[in-house]
């Protein structure tokens, strides 16, 4: 059976429960991270030396990183759905998923922070406002693209919808 480590508060968490329930694949979830602590853990350090959340364990072979999880459940469990079937199709998900990484989770991070996870004292407005900006202007990308397509990746769900749709829901 299919492990994952992370606490369900944690976005990169919610990428990988989200492909697991898409694929209907039984699952252990164990809390781990924020305030359940025991992320740097010699134990856990072991698993995925960064101290980060998530880790997927499928059997013996350990995986972090939430986008390379949710690659590496789209490839092994949902080939044809999940993970299009068609190299171009494959390729579109993937792009999404770094655009994830690389545009709209650093757009939305001093968002996110500033205003769920910092104290109203220790806010730094200018920067919660510059982020809104920049997450506005990804969101508009993505506007763009779901004028074209049904999906970031062409007309089907795919495992390129989850990242980004991850970031749209913390939106």
């Amino acid at each position: 059976m299919l492990k994952v480590w992370g606490r369900n508060t944690s976005s990169n968490v919610q990428k990988v429960m989200w492909a697991i329930g898409e694929l209907g694949l039984a699952c252990e979830r164990i809390d781990i991270g924020g305030p359940f602590g025991k992320n740097r853990d010699p134990a856990y350090l072991a698993k995925n030396p960064n101290g980060l959340v998530p880790t997927l364990e499928d059997d013996d072979f350990l995986l972090w990183e939430s986008n390379a999880i949710v690659r590496y459940l789209a490839a092994k469990f949902g080939a044809g759905t999940l993970e299009p079937a068609d190299p171009r199709g494959r390729a579109r998900a993937s792009q999404w998923m770094d655009w994830q990484l690389s545009v709209a989770g650093p757009a939305i991070f001093p968002v996110f922070w500033g205003l769920v996870r910092t104290p109203v004292e220790q806010r730094d407005p200018k920067a919660i406002e510059a982020g809104k900006a920049k997450t506005i202007d990804a969101m508009g990308i993505l506007d763009g693209q779901l004028m074209k397509t049904a999906f970031v990746a062409g007309d089907a769900f795919s495992c390129g919808d989850i990242p980004v749709g991850i970031v749209c829901y913390r939106f």
